[in-house]
Parts: C-alpha cells; sequence; structure tokens
C-alpha cells in the first residue's frame, strides 16, 4: 500500500511539468486525492462493505469533481491531469501507466447489468472530452483525441479522432509518387495531402489526384489514337491560349488544315 501511494506520487512528476514538490501533489491535486480514495474504496468494494464504498466515492466525487465508481479495477501508475468531469463506470478496466485528461467519461450504452463499460490496456492516453463508450477494448498505447467518441474496440498503438471517433492511420495519407507529381502539375501545393491529415480529408484527396493522373494518361491515350487515324488534336497549351465563342462571333475563324 505505502509502495502504491510512492508510485501514485512520483507518476504525478513524470507528467506533469507543473508538479514542484511532494507537498503540493499531495494536498492539491484532485487527481491524486480521487485514485487515492477509489483505492480505498475499491477495498471496501470487494470486501461487500458496499454501501461505505459508494457513499466515500459520492464524498470524493463531491471533494474533487472527480466519479469514480468503487466497483472499477485500475492499474498501476494511473494519472489523471486536472480531473474536472472525469466519470469512470463501474466495470471499467484501467491498465497500468495510463492518463486521463479533463472531462473523460468511460461510460456504458446500456442499462442491463453486467460488463458495459470499456477495458483500457497498459499506456493509454485519453484526451480531454473524449468519451468511451460501450464494453469495448482499447488496446494498449493506444491514443483518444480530445473530444472524440469511441464505441468500437481500437487497436493497438492507434490514435482516434473525431465524432464517431475513427482511427488515423498516418501511413495511408501518405501521397504516391505519381500523386504529387499530378498536384504539382495543376498547381496545387501537396500540403493538402501531407502524412499528418485527418485520414478521411487526405483519403479524399489523395483520391481525387489518383482519378485527376488517370483521366490524364487516357486522355493522352485518346489523343495519340485520334493522331493515328488522322485526325488534328491541338495541344493543351494552344487550346488554352485560344479565345473563347461569347456568341458575338468576335473569336477567331476555327483554324484550317
Amino acid at each position: 500500500m505505502f509502495n502504491q501511494l510512492k508510485e501514485d506520487i512520483k507518476v504525478v512528476f513524470d507528467r506533469d511539468p507543473a508538479a514542484r514538490n511532494t507537498l503540493e501533489v499531495v494536498t492539491t491535486y484532485p487527481g491524486f486525492h480521487a485514485i487515492l480514495l477509489h483505492r480505498m474504496n475499491h477495498y471496501f468494494w470487494q470486501r461487500n462493505f458496499k454501501f461505505i464504498a459508494r457513499f466515500l466515492s459520492y464524498f470524493s466525487r463531491w471533494f474533487t469533481g472527480i466519479e469514480i465508481h468503487p466497483g472499477a479495477v485500475i492499474g498501476k501508475r494511473f494519472f489523471i491531469d486536472h480531473g474536472m468531469g472525469i466519470v469512470i463506470g463501474e466495470t471499467a478496466v484501467i491498465g497500468n501507466d495510463c492518463t486521463l485528461y479533463h472531462g473523460v467519461t468511460l461510460g456504458g450504452t446500456s442499462w442491463k447489468k453486467g460488463k458495459r463499460h470499456p477495458s483500457l490496456g497498459n499506456g493509454v492516453v485519453v484526451g480531454a472530452g473524449a468519451k468511451v463508450l460501450g464494453p469495448i477494448d482499447i488496446a494498449d498505447n493506444a491514443r483518444i483525441g480530445s473530444n472524440a467518441v469511441v464505441i468500437r474496440t481500437v487497436p493497438e498503438g492507434a490514435t482516434v479522432i473525431g465524432i464517431p471517433g475513427r482511427i488515423v492511420n498516418t501511413e495511408t495519407t501518405k501521397p504516391t509518387a505519381e500523386q504529387e507529381a499530378m498536384a504539382k502539375k495543376i498547381g496545387f501545393d501537396a500540403y493538402g495531402a501531407s502524412q499528418g491529415m485527418p485520414d478521411p480529408v487526405a483519403v479524399a484527396i489523395n483520391s481525387m489526384l489518383e482519378h485527376i493522373h488517370t483521366m490524364d494518361i487516357e486522355m493522352k491515350r485518346m489523343c495519340g489514337e485520334i493522331k493515328s487515324l488522322g485526325g488534328h488534336v491541338n495541344p493543351v497549351e494552344e487550346i488554352n491560349s485560344e479565345p473563347v465563342d461569347d456568341g458575338t462571333g468576335s473569336c477567331c475563324q476555327e483554324k484550317k488544315d
């Protein structure tokens, strides 16, 4: 128990650069108070002193602004930063070395008894305001972005953003060489398809560039076929330089072969 207390204090210094000394942590950090009270409440809950556990958890909620059900299972080196508005449900499971920021909800989506809250693996970080709902698994070292709403299982090491939560896979958002060449050709700086973009936007832009690249190839092939049949096709530069007929007859006469 004493070692656990020392770990809970040490983790504050590891993850909060604003922490200055042990006295400050012990007396002014609501996240530390909430986890300390929860470990005591969970002890009573496991030994069937459920009313005492619930009453003390109610006091903890009033004192810290953090609501943790005494039935929730929380691992070692758990860190709550700021903490106001955090809600952790009864059947939630949190692994070792996890971090939660203010406004996070580990909630349920059903009124049925049994497992109805999420399980977090080791090293998971959940950003401010995020909602992780239902009996889903958030695998080790996953990252949940601020204000995301997660209702599906998240694989190991993934980052989830948005509403509803979507996995950002930066490896697949990097444009190909053809896409970068086409972006440069049409005068579009490929910043819009950069590797760090949110996944759906990057996919849409990359798909557009791929489509334009395919159309360009097909157009060149079609022009080649027309020329081989004796037809005349103006180069793109000549077409762009010709005036457009505005209906007044002022445009240049059609070129004759």
